[in-house]
Parts: structure tokens; C-alpha cells; sequence
């Protein structure tokens, strides 16, 4: 990668990027932010890569979760707070069911940009650009808000400043107590609808008082009383990404200082496009979005591009579908990365495939259609011998109606009370674990046949 420079993308076909209407207001932007210090760190970047390694070799669990696109206006401690504690207790449920330490990865400090379907929308036969996300234009249906406004770019990088801030101090200042995340948890089993998960719950507790008993607690072992916690966005608005690339002094390579973990989505993963470009030359741990328009010789020439030295934990596929089709789609992807030698981790997003339209006219997500897809998944991996590495998960913190179903049941009438989400719908605090709960079950059943199989 020495020929690499952080600006070849600019050279290449570009996508899902807005159009400044002020090239001059931008380009001072981009020199002020490229004096900033980046947000991440070439070490977290590398820690990162090999804690995915060992996910790629079945040796621990991705979870990969958070905002569809982070907000200005609800930007706040609690919020971030709330988000990282439902997390936490997603990733204890998580490992106990899968036996197996679990990489948490936060869709955090850096979700700002979202890719649209259509560049423009109209409203009342008044057509304007889309929003895509408050890094780029504001969400209120005005000429005014609709404009892309560089500035937007400083506002974000603060943010992601203030959030990771946050999250370093929760993450090692004993929030993130195993002991602590476990009784919120419990909180969840208490009720009624939720009493299938009261069990597993129950069972976590014995073990956890066992290890009290035998001495074994924050106290006694810092990694019961502290995570690594990472941070990812979707790699999407590229001037924001070369600002904050800079060269790790210790290797020579370059670093996105964005965020630990970048991925490419579905609409931008042209072979020869812009998002490719930068990604391929960054040292950092890269996601990328699959869905059923893939072809088999495009994921080859992807994965040559993205990760050319094969390095285990460098390159995450993320499968995203929709219920129903997995079994379409899924094998033949797998079959092209065994045929390659390729080394990747598998991981499930059971979200962006299972969007619909309700009744009632609000975009939203079955949970039993987002259950569904992550169990094909786990069903096609073990008919395949392969590994499923983890789950990625739009969610959030808040008591959202966003998604329907779940134990507390959201059904269609209350999408409207608690709808807040600017572009896609979220599963909220209850959502999120339920769903945990339940991926744990497959879990701890992949994990028994192992026992069974290794007799």
C-alpha cells in the first residue's frame, strides 16, 4: 500500500455523496478539520483486527450494534449512556450462551451519513433533497435545511469527540461491572411477558455468584470490571474520512481516525467506486455490506481488493437479505470464500432486509421477520460447516416504538407515540435484549453440538 494516497478516492466513480453547492466553504472545512486530532488510534485500530481474528476462527462473538443515523438534536450523556448499558447486557447474555468471549462494536462517534434510495423526495409537490444524515443537510423539509452545509462536518467531529470521551470513561471506570450490567438485566426477566428468559437469566446469576464465592470478581480481576469497547460507522462521506487519515507512526500504514471499524455499504461497493478506494487503503478493520444483488465474481474481486494479504479480522461480511431468502443467497456467497481460502468473519444483519411499510404508514421492522433472518443464518452456516461469526443490529437505549413485536409487544397503532428515528427504524431497550436472549439459545445450541461432536 506505500503507492496508496488518502485522495485517490477522488479519481474514482463516486456514489451517495452530496453535491456542496459552496466548493471553497468546503475545502476550508476539510484544511481546519485535517488540524484536528484524529479520534481513534492506529493500536485500537490493530487490537481491534486481531480481537475479529480470533472471531473468524469461532474463537469469540461479534456484536455489533446502535444508531441508524446519530442526531444532532438528540445528542446527549443519557443517550449514549443508555445505548452502551443495553449493549453491555446484550454481550453478558451473549457470552454466556455462546461460551465464548464477545467483541462489542458500537454503531457510535461517527454514524452521521446515511445512504437514500433516491436523491431527492417531494412532499406536497414540493421536491427537495433528501436528508442524509446531519452530517450533511438537516432533516426539517426546507430549501434552507435540505442544502448540504460543510460546517455540519465540525459539528459531527465534535460530537464523535464528546461521545467517545464518554465511552472510554464508562468502559474502563466501573460501569461496565459484570456484576452490575447483569442485575439491569435482571430488571428485564422480572416481568411477566419476558418470564421465558427468566432461566437463562437465573442460570447467569449462579455462575456469576460462584465466581463471587471463589474470589473472582472486578476487584480481584480488572477484565470483570472493565470492556474494550470499539466504535464503527458506514464509510460514507469521504472528504470527513481524508481529514482525519493520518500515517501510524509506529508501521508506516495509514489509519482512518474516524472510528475503529469501517464498512462499505450495499450501495456503495462498486468495485471500482470511491468508498472502495479509500477503504482498501486504510489499516483498519473493514465491514461489508452484502445483499442479494451481489454476484459471486464481485465479492472476489472485493475481497482481493479490501483484504490482498488475507489477514484474519481484516474483512467482515455482513449478510443482509431479508427473511426467507438467506437460503438464496447466503451459501452461494460462502462457497465463493471457501473456494478463495479467504479469510473473513460471517456476521448477520437482520435489520435493513426486513423493512416494510405499515398500515398505518410508518417505515418499520417485524421482530419475528429480524428473529427469522438471524436464525437462517446460524441454519445455513452449520449446514455449510462455516462459522457465524455475529450479529449487527440497528438499535437504541430509548423506550422507542420504531420496530413491532417483541415481549412488550409494539403493534402497529403505537408506531406513532414514540417514533423518533430520522431514517430507519431501531429495535429499542427490550427489543435488543429479547433478541439477545434469543441468539444466545442458538448459541449455546451451536456451542452443545460442538461438546457432542468433539465426543
Amino acid at each position: 500500500m506505500t503507492q496508496w494516497q488518502k485522495s485517490d478516492w477522488r479519481s474514482k466513480p463516486r456514489v451517495q455523496m452530496p453535491d456542496y453547492t459552496d466548493p471553497e466553504a468546503l475545502a476550508a472545512v476539510e484544511t481546519q478539520l485535517a488540524k484536528y486530532p484524529p479520534l481513534v488510534f492506529a493500536g485500537e485500530a490493530r487490537n481491534l483486527t486481531a480481537k475479529l481474528g480470533q472471531v473468524s476462527r469461532g474463537e469469540a462473538f461479534l456484536l455489533q450494534g446502535g444508531d441508524c443515523a446519530e442526531s444532532f438534536a438528540e445528542f446527549s450523556a443519557d443517550t449514549i449512556r443508555d445505548t452502551f448499558k443495553v449493549l453491555l447486557q446484550m454481550a453478558v447474555v451473549l457470552t454466556y450462551g455462546a461460551k465464548l468471549p464477545v467483541v462489542k462494536v458500537g454503531r457510535m462517534a461517527g454514524q452521521f451519513a446515511k445512504p437514500r434510495s433516491a436523491p431527492t423526495e417531494t412532499i406536497g409537490g414540493v421536491e427537495l433533497p433528501s436528508y442524509r444524515g446531519d452530517i450533511i443537510n438537516g432533516f426539517e423539509f426546507t430549501e434552507e435545511a435540505r442544502n448540504p452545509d460543510p460546517q455540519r462536518i465540525l459539528q459531527a467531529y465534535t460530537q464523535a469527540a464528546a461521545s467517545l470521551n464518554l465511552l472510554r470513561a464508562f468502559s474502563k471506570g466501573g460501569f461496565a461491572d459484570i456484576h452490575r450490567v447483569h442485575s439491569w438485566t435482571l430488571g428485564f426477566t422480572d416481568s411477566d411477558e419476558a418470564e421465558k428468559y427468566r432461566e437463562m437469566a437465573a442460570r447467569i446469576s449462579d455462575t456469576l455468584s460462584f465466581m463471587t464465592a471463589a474470589g473472582v470478581n472486578g476487584d480481584t480481576m480488572r477484565g470483570l470490571a472493565t470492556v474494550d469497547f470499539f466504535t464503527s460507522h458506514e464509510a460514507l462521506l469521504l472528504e470527513y474520512e481524508e481529514a482525519l487519515c493520518r500515517v501510524d507512526s509506529t508501521s508506516g500504514n495509514w489509519v482512518a481516525g474516524t472510528g475503529h471499524m469501517l464498512w462499505i455499504g450495499d450501495r456503495t461497493r462498486q468495485v471500482d467506486g470511491a468508498h472502495v478506494e479509500f477503504c482498501r487503503g486504510v489499516m483498519n478493520p473493514i465491514g461489508l455490506k452484502c445483499g442479494p444483488s451481489i454476484t459471486e465474481d464481485d465479492l472476489k474481486v472485493l475481497i482481493e481488493k479490501l483484504n490482498p494479504q488475507n489477514v484474519p479480522g481484516r474483512l467482515t461480511l455482513i449478510a443482509r437479505f431479508g427473511a426467507g431468502t438467506v437460503g438464496d443467497n447466503l451459501p452461494r456467497l460462502i462457497r465463493t470464500v471457501r473456494n478463495m481460502g479467504a479469510e473473513v468473519v460471517w456476521t448477520c444483519d437482520p435489520m435493513h432486509g426486513n423493512t416494510i411499510k405499515s398500515a398505518s404508514g410508518f417505515k418499520t421492522r417485524p421482530f419475528d421477520s429480524v428473529l427469522r433472518e438471524v436464525q437462517e443464518f446460524f441454519a445455513v452456516h452449520k449446514a455449510e460447516g462455516t462459522i457465524p461469526g455475529g450479529v449487527h443490529f440497528e438499535m437504541t437505549g430509548k423506550d422507542v416504538t420504531e420496530c413491532t413485536g417483541g415481549v412488550r409487544a409494539v403493534t402497529d397503532e403505537d408506531l406513532s407515540s414514540r417514533y423518533h428515528t430520522a431514517c430507519d427504524p431501531r429495535l429499542n431497550a427490550s427489543q435488543a435484549l429479547e433478541l439477545a436472549f434469543l441468539v444466545a439459545e442458538e448459541l449455546s445450541d451451536r456451542h452443545a453440538g460442538q461438546i457432542a461432536a468433539a465426543l
